[in-house]
């Protein structure tokens, strides 16, 4: 079901939780998100292969290796990220988007327009980094 967005929607607290506009909504967002993401790895790729390093001087090149290596690092970081906006648009479709996967409760609309990818609600988060932290120092 195709619905058409207002021009200049934002979700509201009063409305209805995920109703078609809001999910169409988020949908439009994970897709631009995505697609900028895309756009910005694909320059990276474009400058990573322009070739090897043909700096002399070594603290030139040394320069240009940590640059590299930083780029390389955003571009894993943006692929992990698209694979999460892929799932989110996943859950999007099969209609679990926005409620989070712990308790089953609303996320709420200001953590998904902080974190579109966002799988629990806050309180839930936070129990669940609690956890982690308790079991790290185990």
């Amino acid at each position: 079901m195709m619905v058409s967005l207002p021009p200049d929607y934002r979700p509201l607290e009063h409305e209805e939780f995920m109703n078609p506009i809001q999910v169409e909504y988020f949908r439009q967002k994970l897709l631009r998100w995505r697609m900028d993401l895309i756009r910005e790895a694909d320059g990276t790729l474009a400058s990573l292969s322009e070739g090897g390093i043909h700096e002399a001087d070594i603290t030139d090149r040394a320069s240009v290796e940590t640059d590299r290596a930083l780029e390389l690092r955003t571009r894993d970081r943006a692929r992990k990220l698209v694979s999460k906006i892929d799932q989110a648009l996943g859950r999007i479709e099969d209609g679990s988007y926005g409620y989070c996967e712990e308790t089953g409760e609303p996320i709420g609309l200001r953590r998904l327009e902080a974190r579109p990818i966002a799988t629990m609600s806050i309180e839930a988060q936070e129990r669940h980094e609690r956890k982690e932290r308790v079991h790290r120092d185990d």
